[in-house]
């Protein structure tokens, strides 16, 4: 078998595999992946990379392993598609042993920190991986103790601008009481905007916080650092941290600090202010906001706009909070797609989650599950040029 790859006009790599008279033809993907190389088994499970669609020419690519959104190419303001989020080009770089991170990733059981790992319910302590500072983050990210991101999907693709993927944790898993099934939908709209709605039920008493951890540069160029980016965030408050990025339980006001981006300004502005304790504790933006919206998914909650290509993204939720990090303790270690290294603030993070720690706050929006009721929670990125 003899393997040729060329370069097609207008940029789309084709790999032309001669197998005796017969010739296969598969194509990379608009933003140049190629799918083959998600192709794989993780712990037993089959990976692959799931390309989505739209009549405007946007496309996004997912892969089942930790859910996990590898690209996005949406237009610029020249109509150039640039991609917008970093990533990997191959399953083999999203995997635990090579990669420790969360980019693009269906976050669960619980998005952000829980304290100390421990949370009481119904008199019963649970004791959790203490994988960040002591606390238990992302529902654990350490090899023995992996969660969601790290696991494998089940993936059914009923159209081409829809991707289902569900995901079955046992009773025990990570400590989590409870067995949950899950779901993750990816819908690439019309209107160029990602929309990501979760589910899940349980059959004992547990908890549920679902996020996806993508980190965005909306210049498609991932050298470019995202601190030029003027940002707008619907809240008017935000839960302080502790040095171990711990949130205090209390709700503080923006007016008059660094975290007031209710008027649309740069990222960078106040990034480095670190005389600032908060900035200082986070080490830039690692915070999360109250949102005003009140769960209202019209209302953007968020507002990202880069100067150098036009793209404007929009984030809506019906989630009371959103997780804002400005990609802080990137820093070279890890080369993306591309071959492009990541540096500090290559990229932002917009996690529409409940409060961190919320199980040990009952002055916060729950996050219980019972059995016999639906976890749902709703998530929309919107691309646009202005």
């Amino acid at each position: 078998m003899k393997q040729l790859r060329v370069a097609a006009a207008a940029g789309a790599l084709l790999s032309l595999v001669a197998c005796g008279n017969r010739i296969e033809s598969v194509k990379l993907t608009k933003s140049g992946l190629d799918p083959e190389k998600f192709k794989s088994e993780v712990r037993g499970d089959s990976t692959a990379l799931y390309t989505l669609v739209n009549a405007n020419g946007a496309e996004a690519c997912i892969t089942n392993f930790g859910g996990r959104l590898v690209s996005m190419m949406v237009p610029d303001k020249e109509g150039n598609f640039q991609d917008v989020v970093l990533g990997f080009d191959s399953i083999q770089a999203y995997l635990p042993e090579t990669n420790l991170s969360d980019f693009g990733a269906s976050i669960g059981r619980y998005a952000n920190r829980i304290n100390r790992g421990r949370f009481v319910i119904d008199g019963d302590t649970v004791q959790l991986p203490q994988n960040n500072f002591g606390h238990c983050l992302h529902g654990g990210g350490e090899m023995g103790d992996l969660g969601w991101q790290y696991r494998v999907y089940k993936a059914q693709q009923p159209n081409d601008s829809t991707l289902v993927l569900t995901i079955d944790s046992p009773d025990g898993d990570n400590g989590f009481p409870g067995n949950i099934k899950a779901q993750v939908t990816y819908t690439l709209r019309g209107d160029n905007a990602l929309d990501i709605a979760y589910s899940a039920t349980t059959d004992k008493p547990t908890i549920v916080n679902l996020t996806n951890h993508s980190y965005f540069n909306l210049s498609g160029d991932p050298t470019h650092a995202i601190t030029d980016n003027l940002m707008k965030v619907n809240a008017s408050g935000y839960t302080p941290v502790d040095s171990t990025y711990m949130t205090t339980g209390e709700i503080a006001a923006v007016e008059g600090t660094p975290f007031d981006f209710r008027n649309a300004r740069p990222v960078g502005e106040n990034i480095k202010d670190f005389d600032n304790e908060q900035i200082k504790n986070g080490n830039g933006y690692d915070h999360n906001f109250v949102l005003d919206t009140k769960g209202d998914i019209n209302t953007p909650a968020v507002e990202l706009y880069s100067p150098a290509s036009g793209i404007l993204l929009e984030m809506f939720t019906d989630e009371p909070g959103v997780q804002v990090y400005s990609g802080n303790f990137l820093d070279g270690t890890a080369t993306g797609k591309k071959g492009i290294t990541y540096n500090q603030h290559a990229a932002i993070c917009l996690e529409s989650q409940h409060y961190p720690d919320s199980p040990n706050k009952p002055q916060w929006p729950s996050v219980r599950l019972n059995p016999g009721e639906t976890y749902n929670s709703h998530c929309i990125y919107k691309f646009s040029v202005k």
